[in-house]
């Protein structure tokens, strides 16, 4: 198969979708992998290094895209990438597709199969090609939150982990799953104090054995929430319903009672956000402030690592490309329906129930529109 990896152009994005040592296990197995010029200079990863693996390189976008057999990517195509699409073409990526109703317009005008890393399921449970990325950005989350809540950066000036004689500060983590677990570790290891609610009791246990008292576990409720936002110093939300729109957890009138100067970091703005008053930033402008809180909602966190980010990405997407390239997605899809329901998109139609009821638009399940797609072959 032919692969192609395009630069990102997503505003301040600079991750790509494959490093050099994927493109070597590619071309080891007899695969071509097309690579755009400066698609991983920003982070190190030279023309000449993809040169070394076997990649060959291209000039342009356009040239990549209308050769290419599967187009590997890392956010979701632009609104130019997906015009470029075909309907013999997979395109592999983040998509979010719950979020932005333009985007799935293009890519079902585009006729192209469209398959979201984000909602590729595991026979294990979990989301595996999200998971890094959700590390990533759970890490990251109480970074920022850190730094937000510096008084230059339009917060009270409390410091995260506290200092001899005066108390840390206190986050609140909404969410226990691999965002939120990820963000605890984080904030416990800074020295703050910390809670997170979940609706799971046995991620609770499992999350106050692991930590063994350092913890607080709450089970979620919307009075619960409030109660401890209203306590919090930084708010990190991080839940997640595979490729449907996020719930709104924090409502606006709560923020006048808030401390003012709380951090409120929101993971899930990908997904639109878990925050009522969340609206998508840059890394360039990522912050802006409603009701004395501030607000950070960075839709590609991740991209502030953009090297550490690409490596871990390429770790878990790797095996996936590997065999959507030996087998194609109709007999993977057919076999495997856990990397079926990563198929957002296929024949002009969506193939995920979650995302079309997000999008308020008819779907057909995956196994269906195959079927139906190998008639119309066949006819």
């Amino acid at each position: 198969m032919l692969i192609g990896v395009p630069r990102e152009i997503k505003a301040q994005e600079f991750r790509v979708g494959m490093t050099p040592a994927g493109v070597r296990e590619l071309a080891s197995a007899g695969h071509s992998v097309l690579v755009e010029t400066g698609a991983g200079a920003a982070i190190g990863l030279t023309d000449d290094l993809y040169r070394a693996a076997g990649a060959t390189m291209m000039e342009t976008p356009e040239q990549l895209f209308a050769e290419a057999d599967m187009i590997v990517k890392v956010k979701e195509p632009q609104p130019q990438e997906c015009q470029q699409l075909r309907p013999d073409q997979i395109l592999f990526t983040y998509l979010h597709l719950a979020a932005d109703p333009k985007q799935a317009e293009l890519l079902m005008a585009s006729g192209a199969t469209c398959i979201a890393y984000e909602t590729v399921t595991s026979s294990q449970g979990g989301l595996p090609l999200l998971a890094p990325m959700s590390v990533v950005a759970g890490r990251l989350s109480v970074q920022a939150g850190a730094h937000h809540m510096e008084i230059h950066q339009g917060s009270n000036g409390t410091l995260l982990g506290g200092v001899p004689g005066v108390e840390p500060g206190k986050v609140l983590v909404i969410g226990g799953g691999m965002v939120g677990s990820s963000a605890i570790r984080v904030a416990l290891g800074m020295g703050a104090e910390v809670t997170v609610v979940d609706r799971s009791i046995n991620r609770l246990s499992e999350l106050d054995e692991q930590y063994r008292g350092q913890l607080r576990t709450v089970y979620s409720t919307t009075e619960a929430i409030e109660q401890h936002a209203c306590e919090a110093d930084l708010i990190i939300g991080a839940v997640l319903i595979p490729g449907a729109s996020a719930p709104k957890l924090i409502a606006r009138e709560l923020l006048g009672r808030l401390k003012p100067g709380t951090v409120m970091v929101d993971v899930a703005i990908d997904q639109g956000g878990c925050f009522e008053t969340s609206k998508a930033t840059t890394h360039a402008d990522p912050t802006f402030v409603v009701d004395d809180v501030v607000h950070y909602c960075v839709a590609n966190m991740p991209g502030a690592v953009a090297r550490t980010a690409t490596m871990a990405l390429t770790n878990a997407t790797l095996p996936f490309i590997q065999r959507l390239a030996a087998d194609g997605p109709r007999q993977l899809f057919l076999r495997d329906s856990h990397f079926g329901a990563g198929l957002n998109v296929y024949n002009g139609q969506l193939t995920h129930q979650a995302v079309a009821d997000a999008l308020q638009c008819p779907w057909i399940s995956p196994a269906k529109a195959l079927d139906e797609s190998l008639h119309l072959k066949t006819a």
